[in-house]
Formats: C-alpha cells, structure tokens, sequence
C-alpha cells in the first residue's frame, strides 16, 4: 500500500475535493492525536524483532511463540497486532460506500466501508460525533479520517472515524433536513408567528463577534441612517464547537436584559463549515424563543441558515439588517410628510362629512318641526271649533240676549228682577238699557 503527500494548496481544515482525481487518500495528522512517527517500509520480514532470549528462560526458545511451550496468549497477539498497525498507518482518508450502518444504544456508529473489491468495519466514537453533521445512511459515498487499529477483543481490524465528508455535502444536508423537519413540526417555521419589526427602535442588540467585520458594518450603517440609536452587542463566538451554546447564551442574557427592542444576530461570510454554529437546532430555537423581534443576518446574499426561518426577518447580509432595522433621515421625513398629508386629508374628509350631516340634520329638523306645527294647527282648530260652540258669544250670534245687573251679574231667574229695575241686556252686538215695567211673572211649567 502506498501512501502518498497531501495535495498542494489544502488547507489545515482538510478541505478539498476528495472524490477528484486518482488519489487512494490523503493523509493528514489527526487534530486531537498526534501522529506517530512515519515508518518506512522494508521488504518482507518478521514485523517484530525477536527479543533475545537467554538460554533457558522459555525452554530453549529464542523469542515467545517460537514453540508449543511458549505459546503467547491471544490477547497478547492481538494487542501487539494492534501497536504494530496503529504504528505503521497515521491517520488517513479513506472513501467507500457505506453499508450495515447501526447506531448502537450507547451512542456509537457502527458501519462498514467498501468499494468494489473490499471492505473494512469502522467504527464512529460517541465523542467524535460532535464534528460530524449526520450520520451516513447506507449506499452513500463518504470520505472518512481517523486511524486504522485492532479491536483486540475480537482480533479484527478496524478504521476509527473521527472526521467524514460526503459526495455532494449529502451529511450536512441530511442535517439541516432532519432540523428543519423538527422545528416544523413544532410550528416554529409557521409564517403566522413572524412578528413585525418596530418602526422606530430606541435600542438595537446586536448577537456577533466583537471582532468580526459584521460588526462594523452595522456600525457604520447606523452612524449614517439613525446615529441617535443605541447599539448594545452581546458577544458571542460565531464559528467552531463553541460556537453554538454560546450563541444560545447570548441570546439568553439578551431575554434577561429586557431593555432592547429589537435583535440583530448574525456574522460575515465563511464557508459552510464557518457559517455552521447558525444551523444548529438549539441556536435555532433560542431565536425562535428571543422575547423582542429578531433579523438572522448570516453570511452572504446566497447563504442559508436555519435562522433565517425562524427569525422574524431574513436579511442577506449584516449591512442589509442594519438598513432593515432603521429608517434613515431621509425616509423619516418623507414618512412624516406621508402622514402629515394622510391627517390633513382626513381632517378635510372629516369636516366635510359632518357638514353635510349637519345641513341633512337642519333639512329634518325644518320638515318635522313643520308636520308638527300643522298637526298642531290642526289640533288647536279643532279645539277651538268645540270651544266656539260652547261660548256665550256663539249664542248671542243665534239670537239669545242676556240680562246683567247693575253690579255686572247676570239675571238668570224672575226672581232676579223687580219693578223698575234698571238692568243691561246684551246682545250679539251691543248692549241695551233696558228696565222693568211690571211685576215679572214665572211661567206656567
């Protein structure tokens, strides 16, 4: 087997194309392991120098196992093939397809690499998964770093996998499919639960790196629309293992806190790798739990993240959210000439509405005030029609007279007159002196 040099031009990461050109694999230092000293390869001979022996000690062998009577045991065989193995190879790429893949109760992945004439088991530690997006599913082409060794228990060989890649970035595909479908079903992807973002921020968190390039350009995009808002960063590492889980922290100081109106979390262009932190579910769901508003503003224009569903908004870039959060100078104004046209034009509508209604109400007010007038008129017409019939003067007008004493009461009876008593008699147009010539006399009844 022979081992060739990495590629030219690959960076430390081991970022390259792996299923291009003829290499076997490419061989790199493990990053937590290193690497033991490259032996150079010999012709065919024992791979482990027999100790001497002196005269006696095994029963005249040289060297353990030379005979029946210094047999070694398995153990020991299978434990020397190991150090022989893991001696001989330094950590390695390897590709295959994968086939038998088993996740066992305990965390670790079991599976087996082949190609069209071998195979070899690997195994997958529970502790190096933490690198790896997804696990493989059966029939994919990966490449796969680690060690190659023994597993003396059982006297096989094995490859360790500590790192994998797949053909066409299958694993962190895998992966964001898995977290997406999660955070679906929980409805955190549901268009309906996106908040809007306030109009006029006073305070603006901001979830990055202090050092990082996005950074100062959401200051410099600030200090030109909206100076007077206040920028309060909350740091955090944007890339790396670390990455995540402090990512979730900053955003829960940012709920403690309370004072912010709105949330910028995010970082600058990278790598997939680089940009990884913000596809991770528990980063994910803490922005989709952020008490205030928030805009994912990972990367560039053609990058996606995980955030990006879950945030209130999307913006393509640090600087797009910068735009995004506030209104410049400019647009301030215009937006206060828009309303202030908006009131006026509305004030205007206002007035004239309630004039029209008032000259309708004063219309219906005259036209009942006149039907109430006539049934009045009417009333009264009636009432006095009634009246007139009953009057004194109404009886005058007939014919009838009536007789008044001297001090201005009527004589209604014979009793009432005397002999020469001088009394008035009305009549329908006047009044008659008159006096009583005779004793009045009753009539007959």
């Amino acid at each position: 087997m022979s081992r060739r040099a990495p590629k030219p031009g690959r960076d430390d990461g081991g970022e390259f194309d792996l299923f291009a050109g003829d290499a076997s694999f490419v061989a790199e230092p493990e990053p937590s392991r290193p690497a033991r000293p490259e032996r150079r390869a010999s012709a065919p001979s024992p791979v482990i120098e027999p100790p001497l022996i002196e005269d006696g000690e095994f029963g005249g062998d040289a060297y353990p196992g030379e005979s029946a009577k210094s047999a070694v045991a398995v153990s020991t065989l299978t434990e020397t093939a190991r150090d022989v193995v893991e001696g001989a190879f330094i950590p390695l790429w390897v590709r295959g397809e994968v086939t038998d893949f088993k996740s066992h109760r305990n965390g670790h992945w079991y599976f087996c690499l082949r190609d069209s004439r071998s195979q070899i088991r690997c195994v997958v530690w529970n502790r190096d998964q933490r690198g790896i997006p997804a696990p493989p599913d059966d029939g994919m082409q990966i490449a796969a770093f680690g060690r190659l060794t023994v597993y003396a228990s059982r006297g096989e060989i094995q490859f360790t996998v500590s790192r994998m890649q797949a053909k066409g970035d299958g694993l962190r595909r895998k992966a964001l499919e898995k977290t997406r479908a999660r955070l679906d079903a929980d409805g955190l992807l549901a268009p309906e639960r996106k908040r809007a973002l306030p109009h006029f921020p006073r305070v603006i968190a901001v979830v990055t790196s202090p050092d990082g390039a996005a950074l100062q350009d959401i200051i410099a995009v600030m200090r030109r629309r909206a100076a007077s808002v206040r920028l309060v960063v909350i740091p955090a590492a944007v890339q790396g293992d670390s990455a995540p889980m402090e990512l979730v922290s900053a955003i829960e100081r940012l709920n403690r806190w309370g004072d912010a109106d709105l949330a910028i979390i995010g970082r600058g262009g990278g790598s997939i790798e680089d940009l990884w932190a913000f596809n991770d579910e528990r980063v994910a769901r803490a922005v989709a739990h952020c008490r205030i508003p928030t805009i994912s503003a990972v990367g560039h224009e053609v990058d996606f993240s995980i955030c990006d569903l879950v945030a209130d908004l999307r913006a393509p870039t640090p600087s797009a959210a910068a735009e995004a959060a506030v209104r410049s100078n400019t647009e301030v104004h215009s937006e206060l000439r828009k309303y202030s046209l908006r009131m006026s034009g509305a004030a205007r509508a206002i007035v004239r509405h309630r004039r029209d209604r008032l000259r309708h109400l004063s219309r219906d007010v005259a036209s009942a005030a006149e039907a109430q007038i006539d049934v009045r008129k009417t009333a009264i017409g009636s009432i006095a029609g009634r009246l007139n019939a009953l009057s004194p003067l109404a009886t005058l007008a007939r014919g009838f007279a009536v007789a008044r004493g001297e001090d201005g009461r009527t004589l209604a009876s014979v009793d009432s007159f005397a002999d020469g008593q001088s009394f008035d008699l009305i009549v329908r147009d006047g009044t008659v002196p008159a006096r009583v010539i005779g004793t009045p006399k009753r009539s007959a009844s």
